[in-house]
């Protein structure tokens, strides 16, 4: 996120980081451990629940999708699936990014405006009210929609591949899974990545900068960057996708399965 919502350099000067490992050097340098966490507990506080929704959102597509409980749904219809997930989780996720993204800004420019979290929440609504919370929600949903049916639909169709002839899906393997979940993760990110750009320099933008919206904003960033900066922030997103959503779809498997353990009919 840093690397993406770098501020743009004065004539002359050089970019704030040069790239992952430069910004991953100065942080640690700069601000210790603590620093690779800036702007952390706003996500951590809506992770559970939005997690959550996502999983409900994708099992209700599918239902919505079902005329019989077990029928099988097509790659093109678990895509759907995913995309309603989307939408359901844009209600918890626009907020935390927006003030995750400010948080990490302000500590790589160096101006302390925000104290944390819970402030920086407080100064948004007493600035713009909901609206200022919520500023970009319209691009985390064209972030999130897409990104989120190619997730679940990659999810699915991995674990196809990896079932052997004869076994069922719901006996993969702990290391299968985690194939699965990791390369799912890589695939919604390389939907994600430049709707995220967008949403993430429109979100800690000042107010009044980019009045048309994500229009504004793209034309910006192909004018003086060129069209490579869409995927600024590629290597660290990429770094994080595999470990981090083969863990989610690894505890998402475990969960379901210890549920119907001790509750088969819920």
């Amino acid at each position: 996120v840093r690397l993406q919502t770098q501020p743009k350099p004065q004539p002359g000067q050089p970019l704030l980081y040069s790239g992952t490992f430069d910004c991953f050097r100065k942080t640690l340098v700069g601000e210790g451990v603590r620093g690779l966490y800036r702007g952390m507990a706003a996500p951590i506080i809506g992770v559970t629940p939005m997690f959550a929704v996502c999983f409900f959102g994708f099992g209700l597509g599918k239902r919505l999708q079902q005329r019989k409980p077990d029928d099988v749904l097509t790659y093109p219809q678990l895509f759907a699936a995913g995309m309603l997930s989307g939408v359901f989780t844009t209600v918890i996720m626009a907020p935390g990014e927006r003030i995750k993204c400010l948080l990490q800004i302000q500590a790589a420019t160096g101006e302390t405006k925000y104290s944390g979290s819970l402030d920086c929440a407080k100064q948004l609504y007493r600035e713009a009210g909901i609206r200022g919370v919520y500023k970009g929600t319209v691009l985390t949903l064209m972030r999130d929609v897409p990104a989120s049916g190619m997730y679940f639909m990659t999810y699915e169709w991995l674990k196809n591949i990896l079932t052997p002839e004869g076994k069922s899906v719901s006996d993969l393997s702990v290391p299968r899974i985690l194939f699965a979940g990791g390369l799912a993760g890589i695939f919604n990110w390389a939907v994600a990545i430049p709707p995220d750009v967008l949403k993430s320099r429109f979100q800690t933008a000042p107010p009044g900068k980019y009045p048309n919206g994500f229009r504004d904003v793209l034309r910006e960033l192909i004018r003086e960057e060129g069209v490579a900066s869409l995927y600024k922030g590629f290597t660290a997103v990429m770094i994080r996708a595999f470990p981090a959503n083969a863990a989610c779809f690894l505890g998402f498997e475990v969960a379901m399965k210890f549920l119907n353990w001790i509750a088969p009919g819920l």
